[in-house]
């Protein structure tokens, strides 16, 4: 019997709507940017409550709205060193394009944030130290950013750290200004390219790969998250599962046709989940069975 998903619920109104004004603009790989934002909270809001800074979970997204045109459900990629939101987004239509076309000064609506984070909180309170793995497949790097980020202050209560990612070719690399910053810290970065040019001296293969070569001392003690695309994502848990990680400690990021946000519109819904509302991290063994329907 399939256990039924634990639902949860945004502890402020849903429909509230911040403003935001973007602050800069940072060029990650062709079509994609790194939009730094500055909150500007409602006006009928106590100064006690406003804040220039913007409590979110690792993994949640936020509803961007460009006035006339629509919304788009955008995963939080971080915070930057001066307080500022990020989202780092793929410009694909009409709400990203003006989105781009705007630049530094545009202003936007914004609520949120939304969703079911990773699991960070419950990895780092286990008594037991975690080995970590992160995968990603292109933009599914920006979810697991934020996870980068916020376990480098944690990292002596972890184990072995790995974050490997994908990318069509070396170009399109999204933040691979970080990577020796991340190491530095102990959390080792593995990059693979599917195309590579003559300048290129790393991996070329598919991101399963690198999880197919990756030293796993102990699979069992291993936890593993993973963002990009859905057939990235199964194939990746396939090797995984080959190296003994259990799929109980698999974690995915769906964000497929998310609209309202709280599973009120149904556009997202997959199985008995809504994808907003349930998600958009789940653990793997909860949503396997759905993910291989086609349609679904």
């Amino acid at each position: 019997m399939t256990k039924t998903l634990a639902r949860t619920q945004p502890r402020h109104d849903p429909w509230r709507m911040s403003s935001a004004v973007v602050q800069r603009v940072i060029h990650e790989s062709p079509g994609v940017n790194t939009y730094d934002l500055k909150i500007q909270h409602p006006s009928g809001e106590s100064s006690d409550t406003r804040s220039s800074r913007f409590a979110f979970a690792p993994g949640q997204f936020n509803m961007l709205y460009v006035p006339g045109v629509g919304e788009a459900a955008i995963s939080i990629s971080g915070e930057s060193a001066d307080g500022f939101l990020q989202h780092t987004i793929r410009t694909v239509g009409a709400v990203t394009g003006l989105l781009e076309g705007g630049g530094e000064g545009y202003s936007l609506g914004i609520r949120g944030p939304f969703g079911t984070p990773w699991p960070i909180d419950q990895i780092l309170e286990d008594s037991q130290k975690k080995n970590l793995i992160l995968v990603a497949g292109g933009i599914g790097i920006a979810p697991l950013r934020s996870v980068v980020v916020h376990l480098m202050q944690y990292r002596n209560s972890l184990g072995r750290v790995d974050v490997l990612i994908g990318a069509r070719t070396q170009q399109d690399l999204i933040y691979a200004s970080e990577y020796q910053a991340w190491s530095e810290q102990g959390i080792m970065v593995h990059t693979t390219v599917d195309r590579a040019d003559k300048s290129w001296k790393g991996r070329v293969g598919v991101v399963t790969l690198l999880v197919d070569r990756l030293k796993i001392p102990d699979p069992s003690s291993t936890i593993l998250m993973t963002c990009g695309p859905e057939v990235m994502m199964r194939f990746v848990v396939q090797s995984s599962a080959r190296r003994g990680i259990p799929e109980s400690n698999t974690w995915v990021s769906l964000e497929r046709n998310m609209n309202c946000a709280i599973g009120l519109c149904g556009h997202c819904q997959m199985g008995p989940a809504f994808l907003c509302k349930d998600g958009p991290v789940f653990r793997y063994d909860r949503v396997a069975p759905w993910l291989h329907v086609q349609g679904m």
